[in-house]
């Protein structure tokens, strides 16, 4: 089997990359693993110390096959270090996981990722693994199948990643002409159209909106874990868009998800119908005070 290289994208938050680092390190599939961080230089003088922190905790990581540093002279921002980084790596490996600095991972999240880039690798049909799953109501399947893509805890081959589209203007001028707004945006359980137009605008700059519109106009599927290998640890004030409390749970299962190939390949409508109910719940009024009020206490 070949083993895919981790690229871990980092920035100003030496603790959280320890703790990144650290989960990886427990993994079965780490001694065998090249492990290629892209450093993001500082915004602004505020933000080079804990870069400089960042960067001389990086440079003593051991228990990998290989380790590669790129350090940033100047901040690129996060969808442009992805970006980039991701389409350099699958043109040399063919096959890449991806994981950012607030990613905690099951010791057994890069078998699932390396046991479902090679059993899917012939597929056409699948062109996206997700190792991350919302906290909800119900018991999904082992592994299943969607047209979305996850971007915490994630992998590809070149010939998936050859679909994405940068484009977001074009991206939603597609999505209106063909009439599925609502269905990207599960039924209307969550706002990712809203979210690309604001990437249009500016007002983010998220890739990963991209990614997924890109996918799902092109009609291709995810292999979806079961239960979540990757929890965010993000949450604590810390992020740039993150209070200490979010509005997306989960619970990082550490046992072993199997990966064996599914017999049909095509979405799942019932886990689709259970995650959307998840999204209307997470991104619901209630949900949002709640979150609001917990943030507040622990402040």
């Amino acid at each position: 089997m070949q083993i895919a290289p981790i690229a871990l994208f980092v920035y100003n938050r030496p603790r959280h990359v320890r703790y990144c680092i650290e989960s990886l390190q427990k993994n079965f599939f780490a001694d065998k693993s090249e492990l290629f961080i892209f450093s993001d230089g500082a915004k602004d003088c505020g933000q080079e110390k804990n870069v400089r922190s960042v960067r001389e905790y990086i440079r003593n990581i051991q228990g990998f096959k290989r380790l590669h540093i790129v350090e940033q002279p100047e901040n690129k921002g996060l969808a442009s270090n992805i970006i980039s980084g991701v389409t350099d790596l699958v043109e040399k490996y063919g096959r890449v996981i991806v994981l950012e600095d607030d990613l905690i991972v099951s010791p057994w999240f890069l078998t699932f990722m390396n046991e479902a880039l090679e059993a899917y690798k012939d597929e056409e049909s699948i062109v996206n693994i997700n190792g991350h799953l919302l906290k909800g109501k119900g018991t999904f399947p082992e592994t299943f199948l969607l047209s979305f893509a996850n971007s915490w805890g994630w992998g590809t081959w070149k010939r998936g990643w050859d679909l994405f589209e940068p484009d977001g203007k074009k991206l939603l001028r597609e999505l209106e002409a063909r009439n599925l707004t609502r269905k990207f945006d599960f039924d209307g359980a969550y706002h990712f159209t809203r979210m690309l137009r604001e990437q249009i605008a500016g007002m983010n700059s998220s890739w990963a909106i991209r990614w997924n519109a890109s996918i799902f106009l092109k009609g291709k599927l995810s292999l979806n874990s079961g239960r979540s290998l990757v929890t965010n640890i993000g949450f604590d004030g810390t992020g740039t868009h993150c209070d200490k409390y979010g509005l997306f749970a989960t619970d990082l299962y550490t046992g072993q998800v199997k990966v064996e190939k599914l017999s049909l390949l095509q979405e799942n409508k019932n886990a689709r119908e259970m995650l959307a109910r998840i999204y209307r719940f997470d991104n619901s009024y209630y949900n949002k005070i709640r979150v609001r009020i917990l943030n507040f206490l622990h402040r």
